[in-house]
Formats: C-alpha cells, structure tokens, sequence
C-alpha cells in the first residue's frame, strides 16, 4: 500500500481481531459476561476505540463501539456477540480499484 493511502480493509480486520477477543474473553471466562466487564477488559483498553463517541453514542446498556476510524462493532443480541459496522463516511479517492 502506497504511503498516505488508507487502508480500510485493514481498519476492518482491526475490528474483526478486537471482535475475536472479546468472543476469546467470553469463551475462556466459561461463565456469562456482560457487557460491562467486555467494555472494561477488552473494549476501552483498545486504542482504536473513540471513547468519548462511545460513551455518548454507544447506548445503555451498551450497543455499539466507535472507533477512531470510521469502523466499530455492534452488539448482537440474538447471538451474544459483536461484529463490525461502519459509521463513517470512506474517501472514495481510495475506493478505487487499480
């Protein structure tokens, strides 16, 4: 990737890993886990994570993380887990396939 280019692929496989751990956290703790203690020991120590967005936006309980980038994760309910969103406009300057 050529310097100053972004990468968004890779902003979704960040988000992808972050997801990962806290499914990881979740199944090696063998108990149920809420939300809350996600947030404390997977999410907020992240530093992908717009905190202060999250805290505002993110809802009570918690739904939704927002990254620095235009990327997050989403709370499924129906399957206990997190998954990627997008929340933020992408530069189609880099949206162009070569």
């Amino acid at each position: 990737m050529a310097e100053g280019t972004v990468d968004y692929y890779a902003m979704v496989e960040e988000a992808w890993q972050l997801s990962d751990t806290a499914r990881d956290y979740v199944k090696n703790a063998g108990r149920e886990v809420d939300n809350t203690e996600l947030w404390e020991k997977v999410f907020a120590p992240s530093p992908l994570l717009d905190i202060d967005r999250t805290r505002a936006e993110g809802g009570q309980p918690l739904q939704k993380i927002f990254f620095k980038n235009p990327y997050g994760l989403q709370y499924r309910a129906d399957h206990k887990d997190w998954i990627p969103f997008r929340h933020g406009a992408l530069d189609p300057a880099y949206l162009q396939v070569v």
